[in-house]
């Protein structure tokens, strides 16, 4: 059976269209069909972090409008099998989603046995954020370790509580929390919050923590999700994600500064982590 997840968070910049790309690519590699939804009509990015902006000419919108079919417009990934892209629009503003639209998409979707529906949803609280939420079962609450990130995540799971059709059925969206561009050293230094205080001012569970890389940056400007690079601490931080996801365990990493060799020490040479 198909689920929903929705992506989400309060405040813009977090990482959530990086989330959904790696999320959604890390659950195709495992062999699950998975289709990754741009909610954020008017400022359409998922289809760059996935590098397919070239290949767009039907979007969201335009299915909802009955203008064009779901073959039409979603995008067949061309690096790995069992992904597919559903590209927002550019030109049309985010009252152009409503409930039935989205339903018969979601639905469709469904129809043609997708495992997984990753739905990107915009920054804020406002209607495109809405409808992504809407039809979720399962929600990943993206969060930076900063006071104004953690209070617009509580402002979100307070939505997630409320304004979801399974709350309206007498259930409630499975909720979990990723952690991003986290840097132990400073939260040693006391310039960040700790995982530690984020759990406590939240109250989800952790699924992952996504140390702060350079690697993050450079693979979105690539258009290919960094849960590619093999070399990268986030790529191993997003396959650990996944696989928890999934039902799999695996201890958290990156959650502390990683140790210096003797040769380090001596010589003041950097550790190996990113950020």
């Amino acid at each position: 059976m198909s689920k929903v997840i929705v992506v989400t968070s309060g405040k813009g910049g977090v990482g959530k269209t990086t989330t959904s790309a790696n999320v959604a690519t890390g659950l195709a590699l495992l062999g699950y069909r998975t289709v990754a939804i741009d909610f954020d009509v008017g400022l359409r990015n998922l289809d760059l972090v996935m590098g397919c902006e070239r290949r767009v000419v039907y979007d969201f919108v335009n299915v909802i409008k009955k203008e064009a079919s779901l073959r039409q417009a979603v995008i067949r990934d061309k690096r790995v099998e069992n992904l597919f892209i559903l590209p927002a629009s550019q030109t049309r503003d985010k009252d152009a989603l409503d409930v039935e639209g989205v339903g018969r998409v979601i639905e469709d979707f469904r129809a043609a046995q997708f495992d997984y529906i990753i739905c990107d949803s915009p920054a804020g609280i406002e209607r495109g954020a809405l409808m992504a939420m809407y039809f979720a079962d399962e929600a990943i609450v993206v969060t930076n370790p900063e006071v104004s990130s953690v209070r617009d995540s509580d402002r979100v799971l307070g939505l997630l509580d409320a304004k979801t059709r399974k709350v309206e059925t007498g259930e409630r969206v499975k909720t979990h929390l990723l952690l991003t561009r986290y840097a132990p050293g400073r939260v040693a230094k006391g310039e960040m919050l700790g995982y530690a205080d984020v759990l406590e001012l939240l109250g989800i569970p952790l699924l992952g923590v996504i140390p702060e890389s350079k690697a993050v940056l450079q693979a979105s400007n690539l258009g290919t999700p960094v849960i590619l690079d093999p070399t990268a601490d986030a790529a191993q931080a997003y396959l650990d994600v996944v696989a928890r996801f999934v039902g799999e365990e695996r201890p958290q990493r990156f959650l502390d500064v990683p140790k210096r060799g003797f040769f380090s020490r001596l010589f003041g040479e950097p550790t190996a982590y990113a950020g």
